[in-house]
């Protein structure tokens, strides 16, 4: 990205980015994914409005790596839209002025955190940053930089169309809106869904999902990918949102649902978190760069660590730079509760 540029908006200031982050971390979730591919003209409609909300001239969107036929969709949709008149020096002959760019992910999950998203765009390594300063004061080239999701963003076209009390009416008073929640291949109806906020997780499971194929049992549900949390088979009476998922242990994260049945075992899913945690630490902070290996080394030894466990749990909750690190232990924990007595020795 270059320097440079002015707002275009009364409020805002110099330089003001808007960037639309489609570095889908989740390894359960391709919501993102399929919104860039199926419907690119609508993520771009949505930053845009973002923009002219922000009186910003520059725009980003941020594509994985891993989704190259997203990285195409999206480029030819900003072709077309500068082609049309909707993007450039003079939208439409008017005064306003806006420019998008597509940008491919370094390929990393931490690389779509804020701070280290922008640390990318810089040109630099995608690491987490210490905040303050925030993104929104100082951010990309040290720049105002909104960064929003780009399911988000895809939702303000509707919002601007119908109204924002009408999509308040969907989901909780506490939590507004929908959500696109994404089934793994267990389930007997695998795919992608958009369901309002609140919706019983036990529902999505059994209504929409229609439970697990060839009538196999859950034995334990991944909300939000391996750092987002587990719940139980018997514990799935709680609404999908942030705050009824909290409360177990869990979070929304991007809602992706990953089921496991009786053919894996709790020790080979709990291996697999360490080994997430472990294989995507940025490494710019020490709790979370040398505690998820020492975790993965408890995990792989079959040992319960007990009181170590308790300490390193602490110091990842309270002293890593971002949330990767300080969702270790919330994770970890849930994924005990879970599986019971099969992997007490991890629970606090």
């Amino acid at each position: 990205m270059p320097r440079g540029g002015e707002a275009g908006g009364g409020g805002s200031r110099p330089g003001t980015v808007v960037v639309a982050n489609g570095d889908e971390g989740d390894p359960g979730s391709y919501a993102d994914r399929l919104l860039m591919e199926a419907d690119p003209g609508r993520v771009l409609e949505g930053l845009a409005l973002a923009c002219f909300a922000c009186g910003a001239r520059r725009g980003v969107v941020l594509v994985r790596s891993e989704y190259p036929a997203a990285l195409a969709r999206m480029r030819e949709a900003v072709r077309r839209a500068y082609a049309d008149g909707h993007l450039g020096p003079s939208v439409h002959g008017t005064a306003t002025s806006l420019d998008l760019h597509v940008v491919q992910g370094a390929g990393s999950y931490v690389a779509g955190e804020e701070t280290a998203l922008i640390a990318g765009l810089e040109g630099g390594r995608g690491c987490a940053r210490p905040r303050p300063p925030y993104p929104t004061e100082h951010g990309l080239w040290d720049a105002p930089t909104v960064v929003n999701n780009v399911e988000t963003l895809a939702a303000v076209p509707w919002i601007v169309r119908y109204g924002g009390r009408a999509y308040a009416r969907r989901g909780t008073s506490g939590e507004t809106g929908t959500k696109l929640v994404c089934l793994s291949e267990r389930f007997a109806r695998p795919g992608c869904y958009e369901v309002e906020l609140g919706t019983p997780v036990r529902r999505i499971v059994t209504e929409l999902g229609g439970g697990l194929k060839d009538g196999a049992g859950l034995t334990a549900l991944q909300v939000g990918g391996p750092l987002g949390g587990f719940l139980a088979a018997d514990a799935l009476d709680v609404p999908l949102s942030e705050a009824g998922l909290s409360a177990r242990g869990a979070a929304l994260g991007h809602a992706g649902l990953v089921a496991f049945d009786g053919r894996v075992a709790p020790e080979d899913v709990l291996r697999h978190v360490w080994e997430f945690a472990a294989a995507e630490s940025c490494g710019a902070c020490s709790p979370c760069r040398v505690g998820s290996r020492r975790g993965l080394e408890w995990a792989s030894s079959g040992a319960p660590p007990d009181q170590a466990w308790e300490r390193l749990s602490r110091v990842l909750t309270g002293a890593s730079l971002c949330a990767f690190g300080r969702r270790i232990p919330p994770a970890v924990h849930s994924l005990a509760r879970a599986y019971g007595d099969r992997l007490s020795g991890w629970v606090p």
